[in-house]
């Protein structure tokens, strides 16, 4: 599991972009990487606008914001055109970054114990570092 002040795990995923986008890229910058269970789900969607809704005070700090979920990349542009979210959204179609980050696993729905995504949020540094995790 990280912790605060650990080195954030680099990842390569396709985006909404049509590019790939590596954390090593964004070195020198903050960056907000949320993952998500699924797109255009109440929770998801929720989360997903709060982020657009705060977008102008995250730029204003220098914050780049990259939504995470298994969705294909299709399912992703579909929801974003949906909510206008003016960030990227990447495809983890395998969950690995998701695994890497402490971010998929067992969790509890409905009473049940299933795999999946846990819901959280990293704060990764100018440095590549870890600051701040909310799950």
């Amino acid at each position: 599991m990280l912790k605060v002040g650990d080195k954030a795990p680099d990842f390569r995923l396709i985006g909404t972009s049509g590019h790939a986008v590596t954390l090593k890229e964004l070195r020198g910058r903050k960056v907000v990487l949320y993952f998500y269970p699924r797109d255009d789900t109440p929770g998801c969607t929720r989360e997903a606008c709060a982020f657009r809704d705060s977008m102008a005070r995250l730029r204003r700090a220098g914050v780049d914001v990259l939504g995470v979920s298994k969705d294909s990349l299709a399912s992703h542009e579909r929801f974003r055109t949906k909510y206008e979210l003016p960030f990227e959204l990447l495809s983890d179609p395998d969950s690995s970054v998701a695994t890497a980050y402490g971010a998929y696993g067992t969790k509890t729905m409905y009473g049940k114990k299933v795999q999946g995504t846990i819901r959280s949020t990293f704060l990764i540094d100018e440095k590549g570092r870890v600051a701040v995790i909310w799950s």
